[in-house]
Parts: structure tokens; C-alpha cells; sequence
């Protein structure tokens, strides 16, 4: 990630995890994360998933529809280290977490 990132970037990556971003457009960041497990079916690739995306314009986090379209804006505080994509729970389900 860029340095500058690093130090806004609220998350800390899970153990055995690391982030990284790329720019997806000019004033947009994809933030990737990546498993560096050992996976016998990737010749030594780390496999990578897209966290989410960051519009440095509007200051805000927006969870992914796939690796190529962001989606909605979302309070980052409603994320985990794993993905930007917010949980839609009922109310029952959102008493046991």
C-alpha cells in the first residue's frame, strides 16, 4: 500500500493476510487483500481478493460489487479486515454477534 494509505487505512490485515492497493481510477484506490497460506494448486501465487474501494475525492469507503465496480458507499466502522461488503442481518442474527 502507499505509505500515505497505510496510515489512514483503519483495518489492521488478519494474521497470515496483507493488504495492497492499486489505482482503479484517478481518484479512486482498490484495496486488495491478500493470503500468503501455502496453496499447493497456485505455484507459489498468493491468491488476492478485492477488500474494497477508497475515493480519495470523497473521503469514503465503498464496498465492492466485483474486482472491476464499486458499489454504495459504506461507514467503515460497519466493515471487517476481511471485506468492505456490509452484512445485512435481521435483527435476531445481529443479537449474536
Amino acid at each position: 500500500m502507499m505509505d500515505n494509505f497505510i496510515m489512514e487505512f483503519p483495518h489492521k490485515a488478519p494474521d497470515g493476510y496483507e493488504y495492497w492497493t492499486d489505482d482503479f481510477k484517478k481518484t479512486i484506490k482498490r484495496i486488495w487483500i491478500r493470503n500468503l497460506g501455502d496453496f499447493v494448486y497456485t505455484d507459489g501465487i498468493h491468491p488476492s481478493s478485492v477488500w474494497g474501494f477508497y475515493d480519495s475525492r470523497k473521503k469514503s469507503y465503498l464496498s465492492p460489487i466485483n474486482h472491476k465496480k464499486p458499489g454504495k458507499p459504506v461507514n467503515i466502522k460497519n466493515t471487517t479486515p476481511f471485506s468492505a461488503m456490509v452484512l445485512n442481518l435481521n435483527p435476531l442474527m445481529s443479537a449474536f454477534l
